[in-house]
């Protein structure tokens, strides 16, 4: 514990920026991973235990999007599409197979993809640490606020991420298709009644669900160095966001994911061999003040 370093950060304004950059650029990765988890809990009712082997995925995929052509923009797309599509494979031929399910049944069958896919990634990149290191054109001097150092690439990424959220909310709350997956999550008996196809609106779902979590490891390649089973880490932090946040709330994801994105940053500070246990312990508290989360609705 340095709680002297931590004080003299929060009593400092360029490291409170820095360090507040540094939250939200990992407070954006957490929310796209934890948004595609709690849609597919929302509207499924399942727990998608390898969430965080699609975000490897999607890294992987985006690093050699990237070195066959050059261009980052492509890799993101490749990243999104690539691991949406092989979610969409999962969901029909695999996880389909278990809805209302036990769930120790839908951990099994999640649990044994994390093993193939992890696999799958030494076969075809090998089991080496690899990175994509940053694109040309986010090879510029940083943005310098009040003494803080930005990255130029952290404001893009923190952009996109809230573009995103807010397309997303949109999608949901003003749209036919967002009424039409709320219905589903709500009564999928009455929405089928209705002579709507329900299989293809869970599939959709969970293959978006999927290619959000690709786009978050696409959009991590140039910061984070990529290695088998990558995706743990980010799964157990993404778990943390969606019990904060409320199972089920994309705004409660995305509130949860800047808490736990700027607890880690400025943890890091005075914590740094406490991290993990400072987030558990936030959600410990969150729970036993609000069980159902921050945002989640409560059942009764």
């Amino acid at each position: 514990m340095d709680s002297e370093a931590l004080l003299d950060c929060v009593t400092s304004l360029s490291c409170i920026v820095t360090q507040t950059s540094t939250g939200l650029i990992v407070g954006s990765l957490l929310f796209l991973v934890a948004t595609g988890l709690t849609l597919i809990f929302g509207v499924l009712g399942i727990v998608n235990f390898a969430h965080g082997s699609l975000y490897m995925l999607g890294a992987y995929i985006a690093l050699s999007a990237f070195r066959i052509t050059d261009s980052f923009i492509l890799a993101a797309i490749a990243g999104a599409l690539g691991v949406g599509l092989f979610s969409l494979f999962f969901e029909r031929f695999f996880m389909r197979r278990v809805y209302g399910a036990d769930v120790l049944m839908q951990l099994l069958v999640c649990y044994a993809f994390i093993l193939i896919l992890d696999d799958a990634v030494k076969i075809i990149w090998g089991s080496e640490f690899q990175s994509m290191g940053m694109p040309a054109y986010f090879q510029e001097p940083p943005v310098f606020i009040a003494g803080g150092v930005i990255p130029v690439f952290y404001i893009y990424l923190i952009g996109i991420s809230a573009s995103i959220g807010i397309g997303l909310w949109l999608l949901l709350s003003k749209t036919k298709i967002g009424k039409i997956v709320r219905a589903a999550a709500v009564n999928p008996s009455m929405t089928s009644a209705l002579g709507l196809n329900t299989s293809l609106i869970f599939a959709g779902v969970f293959a978006f669900g999927g290619a959000l979590a690709g786009l978050a490891g696409a959009l991590a390649a140039p910061v984070r160095s990529m290695s088998p089973g990558m995706g743990f880490s980010i799964l157990i932090e993404s778990f943390i966001v969606t019990v904060i946040g409320g199972m089920g709330s994309v705004s409660g994801a995305l509130v949860g994911a800047l808490l736990i994105g700027l607890i880690r940053s400025f943890g890091s500070i005075g914590f740094p061999y406490f991290i993990e246990g400072i987030m558990f312990i936030a959600m410990a508290i969150i729970l036993v003040v609000k069980p159902s989360g921050l945002m989640g609705k409560e059942t009764r």
